[in-house]
């Protein structure tokens, strides 16, 4: 039990570091262990918000904005290419020696997952434990693209369009509608971000991040369409060990998705978070610290 007395307070303006390419911006706090984690889409830094003051008295705590999300800037040209994993993964290891983070664990949640996954493979003398809400992986193979699931799935084609952005950009009402959806639609606990929207909104509306996002779903998506076409990809096993929270009511990334997970590590636990859905560290933050807490102590 993690007692709200005892969380420490986050300066969640945070600091910058450079790297080639970025001016990343993050947080830290705490002490030991460093981990470092890794939000999805619509997401931020500020996902973890529930999360990182629980841990920081017995972690040193790091958390990012990715490429073309929050505070972080790029100083490259945008690429009509998008944001693919592997550009992101190679940011990760930047951003790690920027700072001097010889090895560490990673926490991810849906891009971040992939972000995770493709640095383990790259490096794996750094990565000493992964922990993943909900993950997307090579084994969901052909699911990706099964007609059912397409309801559920639009928006990464609609993602790819080159008015998206201005579209939904458009006015913050729109902003807030389309962003309202998601964090309700994908939530089982309807009102989990009810009183975040407006700092949702707020944060892409800001200038090149509703792209900045979108970006990623236009370099993820010749992964995806391989997924699609082959079905479940063959590629070595992550070694390090990997404990996975999955959300029961995830409409996105089922649970039932799950099934392939000894294909591709070595060692993974797999628990049902019974009452969450895509958002499992911001829904049941209590369950999410705890085990996060013992997963990454031991």
């Amino acid at each position: 039990m993690f007692s709200k007395g005892k969380l420490m307070q986050i300066d969640w303006n945070g600091s910058t570091v450079a790297t080639a390419e970025l001016e990343i911006s993050y947080v830290r706090a705490g002490k030991g262990a460093p981990v470092v984690f890794l939000h999805g889409w619509p997401e931020f830094k500020r996902t973890w918000l529930h999360n990182l003051p629980a841990l920081t008295g017995q972690f040193d705590c790091i958390a990012p904005d990715l490429r073309g999300f929050g505070r972080t800037v790029s100083k490259v040209q945008r690429s009509p290419e998008g944001t693919p994993p592997t550009l992101l993964a190679k940011d990760l290891r930047d951003f790690a020696d920027a700072l001097g983070l010889d090895k560490f664990a990673i926490v991810s949640h849906d891009v971040g997952s992939f972000v995770a996954q493709q640095f383990a493979l790259a490096w794996p003398d750094r990565v000493t434990k992964l922990f993943f809400f909900n993950c997307a992986y090579p084994g969901i193979g052909q699911r990706w693209g099964d007609f059912r699931h397409f309801p559920e799935t639009w928006y990464q084609q609609f993602h790819q369009k080159d008015f998206a952005a201005a579209l939904v950009g458009s006015s913050r009402e729109a902003a807030r509608i389309y962003f309202r959806h998601f964090l309700t639609h994908w939530s089982h606990q309807k009102t989990a971000f009810e009183p975040y929207l407006e700092e949702w909104v707020d944060n892409f509306l800001q200038s090149g991040n509703m792209q900045g996002g979108f970006d990623w779903y236009i370099g993820v998506s010749k992964f995806r369409r391989r997924m699609m076409q082959e079905g479940a990809i063959s590629i070595p096993k992550i070694k390090a060990p990997a404990y996975l929270l999955w959300g029961a009511h995830d409409p996105v990334l089922r649970y039932e998705f799950s099934d392939k997970l000894d294909d591709y590590f070595e060692k993974a636990t797999l628990e049902k978070a019974a009452d969450a859905g895509h958002f499992v560290h911001f829904e049941c933050p209590e369950l999410s610290n705890q085990r996060l807490a013992a997963f990454l102590a031991k």
